[in-house]
C-alpha cells in the first residue's frame, strides 16, 4: 500500500512587473514578494521589464515572455504573478504560452482578504468585491476562470465553470449589497449611540504591517491578531481605553492599506474605513523602520482626506523604532510619536498627544462642594468623570475629571 504525505505543497511563484515609470516599480515588486508570502507562495524569482507601455496581448514582450516560460519550465513553476491588473485576454494568452497557472496582483491581494477575513461583515465584503472584479472577466477569461483546483487566489467564492450565468452573479452581488446594508446599518446604530453618549472615538489606521494590532493589544489588551504579515488583520476591533487623565475614549483598529489598492476594495471595505472617517482623532501608524514610512504616512493621509478626514486631528505615529539599527537616528516626520507597540516605549508620550488633542479640553480637579451646591455633583455625574466621592463635614469631597465649562461653574470649591 503506497502511503500519501496529506502536507500541502508549496507554491513556486515568479513575479513579474513592467515599468513604465508611471509608478516606482521596484518598491512595488517589493511589496508584491511581501504580498505573495503573506498568501503562502515561495518567491523563486522576480522579472521587471522596462517598456512604454505593457503589450496589449501578453503584458511583457513577446521575448521576455519566451524566457519566462523556459525558465518555469526548467526551476517547476506553479505560479505566475504580475504587478498589475492584467485583462483576461492576456492572462489567457501568457497561460498558453507558459502552461503556467497565472494572477494579478488584484487576485492575489483579493486572496489574502479572503484567506483573512473572519467576520460575517469582512466575508461580505470581500466575497461582494471577488464578484465585482470577476463580473467583467467572464468572457475569454479561460483555465483562470476555473476554480477547482485550488491553491492561491482559488480561495472565496470561486467559479466552477466558464458558462456561470452572469444572471446569478448579478443576483448574489444584490443580495451582498443588501446583507451589508443590514450590517451597515447596525454599525451606524452604534455610532449613533457613541455620539449620544457623547463617546470619544480614536482610530488607528495605517499601512497594513505597521503594527496597528500590536499597538491595539497593547493599549487595551485586546487579543488581536498580530503576525508579521500583510493584511494580518482584516475585521474592525474597538476596545475601551482610559487615559492618564481620566478620560475612556473608544479605541478602533481598522484594516490595513496598500499602495495600489484595487478600487474593488476601496468600495467594499468603505463601511470598515467610515470608523476613521467618523472618529474624533486618528493614529496614523507607520513602519518608521522601513524607507518608505514618509510615503506610507502620505497614502493613508491621502486615503483619509477621500474619505472626509481633511479637519479630523490627525497623530503620525512613528512605530518600530526598535528596528532601527543601533546608531541610527529615528526619523522625526512631522509632528509624529515615536513609538515601539512591541516594547511598549513611548507609549506614554502617545496617550499624552492624545490627551493635548481630545475634542473637548478636561482637567482631573479635587473640589469640596458645600451642602447647598451638591446638585453640582449630579451634572458631574451625568456629563462628566466622577472617580471618587466622600462626605466630610463641610460638604461633599470629590475627585473628578471634568470639561472647561464645568470648571468655570466649580472653580471657586476646587481645593487640589
Amino acid at each position: 500500500m503506497e502511503l500519501k504525505s496529506n502536507e500541502e505543497k508549496v507554491t513556486r511563484a515568479v513575479l513579474i512587473s513592467v515599468n513604465t515609470g508611471e509608478y516606482d516599480a521596484d518598491t512595488s515588486l517589493l511589496e508584491l514578494v511581501e504580498l505573495a508570502k503573506t498568501a503562502g507562495a515561495e518567491t523563486v524569482a522576480t522579472v521587471m521589464q522596462n517598456l512604454d507601455r505593457p503589450e496589449t496581448a501578453t503584458y511583457v514582450g513577446k521575448g521576455k515572455l519566451l524566457e519566462i516560460s523556459e525558465f518555469c519550465e526548467s526551476q517547476e513553476i506553479d505560479l505566475l504573478i504580475f504587478d498589475s491588473e492584467l485583462s483576461p485576454t492576456q492572462i489567457r494568452n501568457i497561460e498558453e504560452e507558459t502552461g503556467v497557472r497565472v494572477i494579478d496582483r488584484t487576485i492575489l491581494i483579493l486572496d489574502i482578504f479572503a484567506m483573512r477575513a473572519r467576520s460575517k461583515e469582512g466575508k461580505l465584503q470581500v466575497e461582494l468585491a471577488q464578484l465585482k472584479y470577476m463580473m467583467p472577466r467572464l468572457t475569454g477569461m479561460g483555465t483562470a476562470m476555473s476554480r477547482l483546483g485550488g491553491g492561491i487566489g482559488t480561495r472565496g467564492p470561486g467559479e466552477t465553470k466558464l458558462e456561470t450565468d452572469r444572471r446569478h452573479i448579478r443576483r448574489r452581488m444584490e443580495t451582498l449589497k443588501e446583507q451589508l446594508k443590514d450590517v451597515e446599518h447596525h454599525r451606524e446604530q452604534l455610532r449613533k449611540r457613541r455620539r449620544k453618549d457623547n463617546v470619544i472615538t480614536v482610530a488607528i489606521v495605517g499601512y497594513t504591517n505597521a503594527g496597528k494590532s500590536t499597538l491595539m493589544n497593547y493599549l487595551t489588551d485586546a487579543g488581536v491578531l498580530a503576525e508579521n504579515k500583510l493584511f494580518a488583520t482584516l475585521d474592525p476591533t474597538s476596545r475601551a481605553l482610559k487615559l492618564p487623565n481620566g478620560v475612556t475614549v473608544m479605541l478602533i483598529d481598522t484594516v490595513g492599506l496598500v499602495r495600489r489598492l484595487p478600487h474593488h476594495l476601496v468600495d467594499a471595505f468603505r463601511s470598515t474605513l467610515e470608523e476613521a472617517a467618523e472618529a474624533d482623532i486618528i493614529l496614523n501608524v507607520c513602519d518608521v523602520s522601513s524607507e518608505e514610512a514618509s510615503l506610507h504616512l502620505k497614502v493613508t493621509r491621502e486615503l483619509l482626506e477621500s474619505l472626509g478626514c481633511k479637519d479630523t486631528t490627525i497623530i503620525p505615529v512613528l512605530n518600530k523604532c526598535d528596528l532601527v539599527s543601533g546608531g541610527v537616528t529615528v526619523p522625526q516626520i512631522g509632528t509624529g510619536v515615536r513609538i515601539s507597540a512591541k516594547e511598549g516605549k513611548g507609549i506614554d508620550e502617545l496617550l499624552h498627544a492624545i490627551e493635548d488633542n481630545l475634542p473637548v479640553k478636561v482637567k482631573r480637579v479635587k473640589a469640596l462642594l458645600p451642602f447647598d451646591k451638591l446638585g453640582i455633583s449630579a451634572e458631574i455625574r451625568e456629563k462628566c468623570i466622577l472617580n471618587s466621592e466622600e462626605y466630610v463635614a463641610d460638604g461633599l469631597l470629590i475627585d473628578a475629571v471634568i470639561s472647561e465649562e464645568m470648571y468655570s461653574k466649580i472653580r471657586d470649591y476646587i481645593v487640589e
